[in-house]
């Protein structure tokens, strides 16, 4: 049998009109926006369908409109027969994964994420910092620099040779030099407001835990992966992770490597763009990675998955 997962992409994977198709298509992922956007006060229809990518850009508007349109999806799959094993999200996309496993109900996940968005960015006002990607070394070296230098810290372990530095914008900049200088083959600073993923956003963990703690999460209707850990966690753990990844790294590396020794062999993105596809083809190039983002490559992966 063949083992699927389905993963969920971060920040930054949006565009202009992400979901629209899909969403016109299959009444069941229209009504994913329609029920996200009563639940968290925001217009998603209107933002992901016709506002301009600017529109997008702040944290506290883009993660419920990734996440609707990444759960739009998984329904529009799941409309096909298509389900997974499996499923894991990139930070903001654990929610995602728990939503389409059905611990969290759609709109609760959509409504979490909004408070989570709000708490982000008031942390990053109040603690300003900076993320940036050192691309062509080791993990180990990275982190290295990492604890020579004060306030920077591992942010996203993405794929081998990318790694995602946050911290204090000097701290990030004086990383990046160092990296250059161990042989990085480029150091890219991420168009982020804060230094998430670090102890700098800490406040944003405390604003949001008591949201997290009204919730009651079921059993996962699939094994969820977590990126905190890096290991299979069960609903009893989720109010502790899902505030801890607000300040911890994400482990995407290592839990696509824990995914791959359980079996599976299909990797699903489910959400606007490809990059989770991509990092896994740099992690595992025997393991089948497909994304889909709109109604053509929706139509195609049932196809292939049927």
């Amino acid at each position: 049998m063949t083992k699927v997962a389905f993963m969920f992409p971060g920040q930054g994977s949006f565009e202009a009109g992400m979901g629209r198709d899909v969403a016109e298509a299959v009444p069941e992922a229209m009504a994913v926006y329609e029920a996200g956007s009563a639940a968290s006060g925001v217009d998603l229809k209107h933002l992901c369908f016709e506002a301009p990518a600017e529109s997008l850009v702040d944290t506290e508007v883009q993660q419920p409109a990734l996440v609707a349109t990444s759960l739009a999806l998984d329904t529009a799959l799941r409309t096909r027969g298509i389900v997974p094993h499996f499923v894991v999200g990139h930070s903001v996309g654990e929610f995602s994964a728990l939503g389409s496993a059905g611990s969290l109900h759609v709109p609760e996940a959509i409504a979490l994420v909004r408070e989570r968005g709000l708490a982000m960015a008031e942390a990053a006002r109040l603690r300003p910092g900076s993320m940036a990607a050192i691309l062509g070394l080791a993990d180990e070296v990275v982190e290295s620099l990492c604890h020579k230098i004060h306030n920077v810290w591992p942010a996203n372990y993405n794929c081998p040779g990318q790694l995602v530095i946050s911290g204090e914008t000097g701290a990030v900049d004086e990383c990046c030099e160092e990296a250059q200088r161990e042989g990085a083959r480029r150091a890219v600073r991420l168009k982020v407001s804060g230094a998430f993923h670090s102890p700098l956003v800490e406040r944003a963990a405390e604003r949001f835990r008591p949201a997290i703690e009204k919730i009651e999460f079921k059993v996962p209707s699939a094994h969820f992966v977590s990126t905190v850990t890096a290991k299979l966690e069960d609903a009893t753990r989720l109010r502790t992770l899902l505030v801890e990844q607000l300040t911890a790294p994400v482990k995407f590396t290592q839990s696509a490597r824990e995914m791959i020794a359980d079996g599976v062999t299909t990797f699903v993105e489910v959400g606007p763009g490809n990059v989770l596809s991509g990092l896994l083809k740099r992690i595992d190039s025997s393991v089948k990675a497909i994304s889909v983002n709109d109604l053509k490559s929706l139509n195609a992966a049932a196809d292939e998955l049927a």
